[in-house]
């Protein structure tokens, strides 16, 4: 697994095939999907959590059924960028998932990426019942964003601040 914000091993997915992003909370899974040239990152649906097994066999029936080489999951740093209890437990998660389903994996940064999202459902007027049935997977897909848009900057040889 890579460091933070580390888009290198998502270098190594083929051609043409997509990326899955990950916001791992204590209760569900929210998930999104690249397309295949990886430009854009769409929500893609909220799977309530499991047993691990249970968890990675599903995981396992996207990434075979969608064209998945890659994984892009949010880590939840505390605010003063410290890992502590859920980030950890995230890492395992990955290490974990990596043992069955061995594609490359890139960790992101997801500090504020929920509440960004809640703030624009807000802005939408989505009521309450609707940004929590939604927020899980529109976080993982910001944070799937963000690594796309990392990942073809450094393709271009542009270079800037982390984001």
């Amino acid at each position: 697994m890579s460091a933070v914000n580390d888009v290198a091993p998502l270098r190594q997915v083929a051609p043409g095939l997509r990326l899955l992003g990950f916001d791992l909370g204590p209760k569900t899974i929210g998930l999104a999907l690249s397309d295949v040239e990886r430009c854009l990152a769409s929500p893609l649906e909220t799977l309530p959590r499991a047993k691990f097994t249970a968890d990675a066999e599903r995981i396992a029936a996207l990434v075979a059924r969608l064209g998945i080489g890659g994984f892009v999951i949010g880590l939840p740093l505390n605010m003063d960028g410290s890992e502590g209890p859920r980030a950890q437990a995230t890492r395992a998660f990955a290490r974990n998932l990596r043992r069955v389903i061995p594609l490359p994996a890139a960790f992101w940064d997801e500090r504020l990426s929920t509440a960004a999202v809640t703030r624009s459902l807000i802005d939408q007027d989505a009521s309450r019942a609707r940004r929590a049935a939604v927020v899980d997977r529109m976080a993982a897909a910001y944070i799937l964003q963000g690594a796309l848009d990392r990942l073809r900057r450094e393709e271009h040889g542009e270079t800037g601040p982390a984001t």
